[in-house]
């Protein structure tokens, strides 16, 4: 499971563009006389609502501001033929908190809005005042409070409202039409605006307070976190006439809350919207957009998004992908489908979110992950052997609470099983070492099919599950070893409960973190010793799954030294172990090959001997939740780990705390060899390397790997699982070859022959 730290980021401040132009004002009613003003710098003229206008406004007028006289005022915008985003922004982390809202457009006055240079104009906004009067109070911005008191004839939303959420649709869709092109329209009237940059606070947060197995706490990585500092909160480019915007605005603020397109002239949308995966509200309403991209699914954080009064005549299939979303604005799209339109109706967003992605069609597989090849000339002389370790995400755990961006049919238990024995079997290894399988599917489903592909297999479930009854068991997940028993031959299984484990150490006595910590976590580590049937090569494998909690730090370094102290104990153990007696392959009477040809025989060879238990190569595989900067990372590569690491905090545990932990193993990462390996979870907000297949560098080395998913599919894929992806983790394939000893191999001659005074060890 992944890794999940809690907590809370702040944001930065709203940002809207203000373009650097020359602007001429007309003088109206209301303003300051004084036209060297900026538009945004306060000043003895500059209006406010906490104090009075400058002593020559027009304003001190008292019959002015009711002035009815129909006059013409332009507005110009002079300047280049277009906004260059990145060098004409002027990127201000808060804008001033001016509250234009009420005076820009509120009379009865025609306004002509020319944008030099986009060859558009704007306006001959011609209403009928039947008063001379304005009221004082906020517009109410529903139907029946429109601008200057009259209904708005222009909306064209046709059939009354059947329920609150329409209405509701309704009256966004009226004020946003009433906003018409005024610039910076959500700026000018965000309530939380500070005059000065970098004073107030985002009240956005996220955070899920959730369990493992399916309901599990997720954040963004740590570097995210980091960016996060001091970057953009929301921007504003409503109401400037726009006609399109640079992929750079995608690349460049990555870490956007909300962001306002609304009343310009975009007719396409850049897919590279959906690098703005933190994105909470997008408003793209009243332009001219006749589709959006798929990538627009990519977008899980979304609450709000609005394409009000476009011209959309579909809708894509990703949206599905948006469970968060709670208001999707299509109101106005009179091209859009009718049904759509009646769905969003009659159920609402929600409803209609769950319609898109369940039916959408099911996408295209991948093309398949490239097999890298880290040794160009392999010798063939050494040894080799593959393991597939997969964090398969079982049962229980994929519930649609958890992974709601995902159609409920491929997140079925059916599906996704089957899915995972294809991956299993098709990849082939020689050894699978996979964490999250149950007990039940274990017995019933995973060890009778992979038997059919000459499988055999060890598992153990969580300690808890020897508390339980026979039927409660059945769900509790656990760890499991599966190899080819024709290539090895099993010489021990062992497992290690790292609580038990614990209780059993007597510098661990008396620590209450260990009871209190330690204790109620019942995560475990299966060990295989295999040998070779023909070369006698041994090999130690590991499989073990960590706690997943962010605030268990502690006691995930805690396991990882008790298994790596028991790893040790074994191989001094399994270093003076004695050759195998009996490695011949069992066969039934008569077996044949498929073909009708009779199985050829596998000549067994003699055990190696290994003269320390540094020798005997080692894999240790597992879903770790951590990352590259843990205590775990640093303990199991470094060899070593000081009692003063921040991940062990102020906690006691005996030696541990007292004189550190180390290890005498020289262990490295097989997918350490490919530079910025990118993640092995993925997920809408947590994509991050916690997988590992961890080796012995001494006596193996990778000789090829298999790659990340294509990039390409990934640009519409928010998260996993998926049709073709059924767990949330990435398998790991990984091809070692076995390094040749320095000293000649001593080889002991076997017996074969079974003996009454001698059995074989099985």
């Amino acid at each position: 499971m992944a890794d999940a730290f809690n907590r809370y980021n702040t944001g930065g401040q709203p940002y809207f563009y203000q373009p650097q132009h020359t602007r001429t004002l007309n003088h109206r009613n209301g303003s300051p006389i004084s036209s060297g003003r900026g538009l945004f710098q306060p000043n003895a003229d500059t209006p406010s609502p906490n104090r009075s206008p400058g002593t020559h406004s027009p304003a001190h007028n008292q019959f002015g501001m009711f002035n009815t006289h129909n006059h013409r005022q332009n507005h110009l915008l002079s300047g280049g033929a277009g906004h260059n985003y990145q060098t004409q922004m002027g990127l201000h982390k808060g804008f001033q908190g001016q509250n234009h809202a009420n005076s820009h457009h509120m009379n009865s006055q025609n306004q002509d809005h020319g944008i030099v240079g986009h060859g558009s104009a704007f306006g001959n906004h011609q209403y009928t005042n039947s008063g001379s009067g304005l009221s004082a109070s906020t517009p109410h911005y529903a139907p029946a409070h429109l601008q200057n008191g009259n209904a708005d004839q222009s909306g064209g939303l046709g059939n009354p409202a059947p329920n609150e959420h329409w209405a509701e649709q309704e009256a966004e869709y009226n004020r946003l039409l009433k906003a018409g092109d005024k610039p910076h329209f959500y700026a000018r009237n965000s309530p939380h605006v500070s005059r000065f940059p970098g004073t107030s606070q985002s009240s956005i947060t996220r955070s899920t307070d959730t369990e493992e197995h399916g309901e599990r706490r997720r954040t963004l990585t740590a570097s995210e976190e980091a960016d996060d500092a001091g970057s953009w909160d929301a921007l504003d480019l409503g109401g400037h006439g726009l006609k399109s915007m640079g992929s750079s605005l995608f690349r460049h603020y990555p870490n956007l809350r909300k962001m306002y397109f609304n009343h310009n002239k975009l007719s396409w949308l850049p897919g590279e919207v959906g690098n703005l995966r933190n994105l909470t509200v997008l408003d793209l309403s009243f332009n001219k957009l006749e589709s959006l991209p798929a990538e627009i699914g990519m977008l899980t954080n979304l609450k709000k998004l609005l394409v009000y009064g476009n011209e959309l005549r579909e809708l894509p299939y990703e949206i599905g992908s948006l469970y968060q979303l709670e208001v999707l604005g299509i109101a106005g799209n009179h091209m859009l489908r009718p049904e759509y339109m009646e769905r969003m109706r009659e159920h609402g967003t929600r409803e209609f979110v769950r319609f898109l992605r369940e039916n959408a069609p099911i996408p295209a597989p991948p093309m398949d992950r490239e097999w890298i090849q880290l040794i160009d000339d392999p010798d063939a002389e050494h040894e080799k052997f593959t393991i597939h370790s997969w964090n398969t995400l079982c049962d229980r755990a994929a519930t649609q609470a958890q992974y709601g961006y995902t159609p409920s049919q491929a997140l079925s238990w059916d599906h996704r099983r089957g899915t995972i024995l294809d991956e299993l079997t098709n990849r082939n290894a020689d050894i699978l070492t996979l964490q999250e399988i149950d007990i039940e599917n274990y017995n019933e489903y995973f060890r009778p099919n992979l038997a059919q592909e000459d499988y055999k297999g060890i598992f153990w479930p969580k300690s808890r599950a020897q508390t339980m009854g026979d039927k409660e068991s059945k769900i509790v997940d656990g760890c499991a070893i599966f190899y080819k028993n024709k290539k090895f031959i099993l010489l021990d299984k062992q497992l290690i409960v790292f609580s038990r484990e614990a209780l059993q150490r007597p510098d661990m006595k008396g620590e209450h973190d260990v009871y209190n910590r330690v204790m109620p976590r019942d995560h475990i580590a299966v060990v295989a010793l295999l040998e070779n049937r023909v070369t006698g090569l041994r090999l130690i494998v590991v499989n073990t799954h960590l706690a997943w909690e962010g605030w268990f730090a502690d006691v995930k370094v805690f396991q990882v030294g008790i298994l790596l102290d028991q790893i040790g104990k074994l191989a001094e153990t399994y270093a003076k172990w004695p050759p195998c007696k009996d490695k011949e392959l069992f066969k039934f009477a008569n077996e044949d090959r498929a073909d009708g040809l009779p199985e050829a025989r596998i000549e067994p060879g003699p055990s190696l001997k290994y003269d320390s238990a540094l020798q005997i190569p080692l894999v240790i595989c597992g879903d770790f939740n951590s990352m590259a900067n843990s205590g775990v990372h640093d303990l199991i590569t470094t060899g070593s780990l000081p009692p003063t690491h921040p991940d062990l905090g102020t906690q006691k545990y005996g030696d541990f705390t007292r004189i550190g932990m180390s290890h005498p193993f020289s262990l490295k990462s097989a997918y350490a060899n490919i530079p910025s390996w990118p993640w092995t979870n993925y997920t809408p907000d947590f994509r991050e390397v916690i997988d590992y297949a961890w080796y012995s560098t001494n006596s193996l080395q990778v000789s090829a790997l298999l790659g990340e998913v294509d990039p390409e599919y990934m640009r519409t894929v928010p998260g996993f699982p998926n049709w073709q992806h059924p767990s949330d983790h990435l398998a790991l394939y990984v091809e070692f070859q076995v390094k040749g000893r320095k000293e000649a191999r001593k080889a002991v001659e076997a017996d074969f022959g079974p003996s009454s005074r001698q059995g074989s060890r099985h």
